[in-house]
């Protein structure tokens, strides 16, 4: 006779078996339900940086993992981007750099299949860890494939609680790594759709910046901004060949950078270098040839650019040929028949004073001519294309004087000063220049005053006169004294004091070469 407790016991165990596969069946659909609503969720975004940074957390999340990573392939086999979650602060900072995909992450990338391990330290491959990097126990990495072609892997490790990571586990993470993919390509083509937009939209802008009259280097500043924008980079720099560059972002920190010519073969005429900081996506190989076709439309748009700029600055050539012409055919030869005319009327004026005058509007027809003449002189030497000459130069600064002084001093300039005179030379005669018209504003109180700047037998010469107070025994000396410092440097020499009825002239000589 069977003892009256047996069938409860069994009763028991029956009723306790039926509560652990009605626990499973429920843990089983809320894993479910976890799982749908992480596919809902890295598919809601369609930012690629977002999406990949959703995938490695869910990943992590819904296997119970204490760490997980996303590390995406390059071309060579190696970790181009490493996305981790679950580190700390100190723990990312006592790692030296993140892994390159050697030892058993690099086993993933050459055998792309599940992988699971109770112990990581118990594989053959397990190393390839940096310095520094957190001791991890179990593992379990599955690949992550776009259109049958590995993207990266999901690598998940430490799963709490000390246990390891099981078969329903891998089950898990590999239908989130499936529904992953269909997220990456759908990221990836919004991405390569926005950014055909953007270069649309930035040729177009190019196009008509060219047609509202910009210069080259502001359509060249534009596409180097709108670059950096197409290809989401931290720094877009555009390099000449003469050492001059456009850079819009920051130089600092770049990791992951793309050279891209622009202009035609055999005729480069400038490089365009795009930068990311670590920690972001590298350029992609469809991103480069979209970059490379907006550069040879940029380039073209410059070509047109600097046509335009050849085609006014000729036309302003032509135009101060016709100008000289004129004053030299016209102007000038009036005023030396009126020097004439008055050069012959003065043996008839009997009265001393009259005739003085007329000696004295002669004298001053003669200076006009003078200063004629070298306008002429200017607008026939026009500048090297691009760069200001130095009568410009000179021009400007003793004109920038007659707000401050309260007249316009004279200006006289012979000979060969734009074509002679070196550029090292030229910058010491401005600098001269600027540094006397400033002792002539500041102490000189005078009411008529005299610029003179001529090439003469290889000497250049700069006058500064003016009717002012003079040069004191006490004044200061510290400017004069620089401006004489310039000249010896040169091979030159300067003087001051009072000379030809001026009470101040400044003289300044150098060699031209």
């Amino acid at each position: 006779m069977a003892h009256p407790l047996v069938p409860s016991m069994r009763l028991d165990e029956l009723l306790a078996e039926l509560q652990t596969r009605l626990d499973a069946v429920l843990a089983t659909r809320d894993r479910v339900h976890s799982l749908l609503e992480a596919v809902v969720l890295i598919g809601s975004d369609l930012q690629l940086e977002t999406v990949l940074g959703r995938i490695v957390e869910t990943a992590a999340r819904l296997v119970d993992a204490t760490y997980g990573a996303l590390g995406v392939v390059g071309e060579e086999s190696t970790l181009l981007e490493f996305i981790p979650v679950g580190l700390s602060e100190e723990e990312i900072a006592r790692i030296e750099h993140w892994p390159h995909g050697l030892g058993l992450l690099g086993l993933l990338i050459k055998e792309p299949k599940p992988l699971r391990l109770a112990r990581i330290s118990d594989h053959p491959d397990s190393y390839g860890f940096p310095p520094g990097h957190p001791p991890m126990g179990s593992f379990l990495g599955v690949p992550l494939r776009v259109r049958d072609e590995v993207f990266g892997n999901l690598y998940l490790t430490e799963k709490r609680g000390g246990a390891e990571f099981d078969e329903e586990d891998q089950a898990v993470v590999t239908a989130l790594a499936t529904a992953a993919g269909v997220a990456i390509e759908n990221a990836r083509l919004f991405e390569e759709t926005r950014r055909r937009e953007m270069w649309l939209q930035a040729s177009s802008e190019v196009t008509t910046s060219l047609l509202s009259g910009a210069g080259p280097h502001e359509v060249l500043t534009h596409v180097v901004g709108r670059a950096r924008e197409m290809a989401d980079a931290d720094v877009a720099v555009l390099r000449f060949g003469n050492g001059t560059e456009i850079v819009d972002g920051d130089l600092a920190d770049l990791v992951d950078q793309a050279s891209i010519p622009l202009g035609r073969v055999g005729s480069v005429r400038a490089v365009l270098q795009l930068g990311k900081r670590p920690g972001r996506l590298p350029f992609t190989p469809s991103l480069l040839r979209m970059l490379s076709a907006f550069a040879d439309q940029a380039s073209i748009a410059l070509e047109l650019a600097e046509a335009r700029e050849d085609a006014e600055r000729l036309g302003l050539l032509e135009d101060r040929h016709r100008i000289a012409k004129d004053l030299h055919d016209v102007v000038i030869q009036r005023l030396f028949a009126t020097a004439m005319t008055l050069m012959s009327t003065v043996k008839l004026v009997e009265h001393p004073e009259a005739a003085t005058r007329v000696r004295h509007t002669i004298d001053e027809l003669d200076e006009t001519i003078r200063q004629i003449r070298s306008t002429i002189f200017a607008l026939q030497s026009p500048a090297v294309m691009g760069e200001q000459s130095l009568r410009f130069h000179i021009v400007e600064l003793v004109e920038g004087a007659r707000g401050h002084l309260g007249f316009m001093p004279g200006l006289r300039m012979d000979g060969w000063l734009d074509n002679a005179v070196g550029d090292a030379v030229a910058e010491q005669l401005l600098a001269v220049l600027r540094e006397a018209l400033s002792n002539l504003v500041r102490h000189a109180k005078a009411t008529r005053a005299e610029v003179v700047a001529e090439v003469t037998d290889g000497v250049l010469t700069l006058i500064v006169q003016d009717d002012g107070v003079g040069v004191t025994d006490g004044g200061r000396r510290s400017g004069l004294r620089n401006l004489e410092e310039r000249a010896v440097l040169l091979g030159g020499s300067f003087s001051i004091g009072a000379a030809d009825g001026w009470h101040t002239r400044l003289r300044w000589s150098v060699p031209v070469s």
